[in-house]
């Protein structure tokens, strides 16, 4: 399958749960999640220009994801490409870009939160990643320094590929309000970092304005997460 086949491809995931857990404060929670759907790769530099006419990333090819894309151009391609499909926009913004509403009756495309990210990143199983590593991820031990087209690694059980490696994915959620201010949470590892990054239940963080060269995102639609109670570890 081609790069551009895997832009339009959605994976309907079905309802779940899925335990979070942050090293940094040894706090779990866990999510249930109601049906939703996540495209099988992230989202490609050609697409990208295909809908905002803007190359932001570093190193430059149609089928490389799209990096060095702040959180806040995500969410503003989400709209973008909303309204290019005749679906309502999901994303609200103030007029100085401080604040992001989500309209969760809105049918456009959205950024996931991290738990359907670690939810679909999983795709039923356990353990620290979905495959052996090499297998299906782009990491610093195999990627020669630098970012790869889309989809040439191995997909998870459930279609989704460089869900691990590759660049790391914003999500929706603000990482920790009250330590972190308004830092938004990354997952699933880039092409320059080492094994221990790339599992399905790391967490980090970034400021919603940063641009970096190895971040990109990948895009969801549907779905309403439902929060249950922090759970010490």
């Amino acid at each position: 399958m081609n790069a551009d086949a895997l832009d339009d491809e959605m994976i309907a995931l079905g309802p779940g749960e899925v335990t979070l857990t942050d090293r940094r404060t040894r706090h779990s929670w866990t999510v249930a999640l109601a049906p939703y759907l996540l495209a099988a790769v992230p989202v490609t530099q050609a697409r990208y220009a295909e809908v905002t006419g803007q190359w932001p990333s570093a190193a430059r090819g149609d089928d490389l994801p799209v990096e060095r894309v702040s959180w806040l151009a995500a969410v503003g391609y989400c709209d973008a490409l909303s309204r290019r499909a005749g679906l309502t926009p999901v994303y609200a913004m103030s007029a100085d870009d401080e604040e992001v509403d989500w309209d969760t009756s809105a049918d456009g495309y959205r950024l996931p939160t991290e738990a359907e990210w670690e939810y679909a990143c999983r795709a039923g199983t356990i353990g620290a990643r979905y495959g052996e590593l090499a297998d299906i991820a782009w990491y610093r031990a195999n990627a020669l320094g630098t970012v790869h087209a889309v989809g040439g690694k191995a997909p998870n059980a459930w279609g989704l590929h460089d869900m691990l490696g590759n660049v790391w994915e914003w999500c929706w959620d603000i990482y920790d309000r009250e330590v972190y201010g308004s830092y938004r949470v990354l997952r699933g590892g880039g092409w320059s970092d080492e094994h221990w990054s790339c599992r399905a239940s790391v967490r980090r963080r970034s400021h919603p304005t940063y641009q970096i060269d190895d971040v990109g995102f990948r895009v969801a639609r549907g779905g309403q997460p439902v929060l249950r109670a922090p759970e010490s570890h």
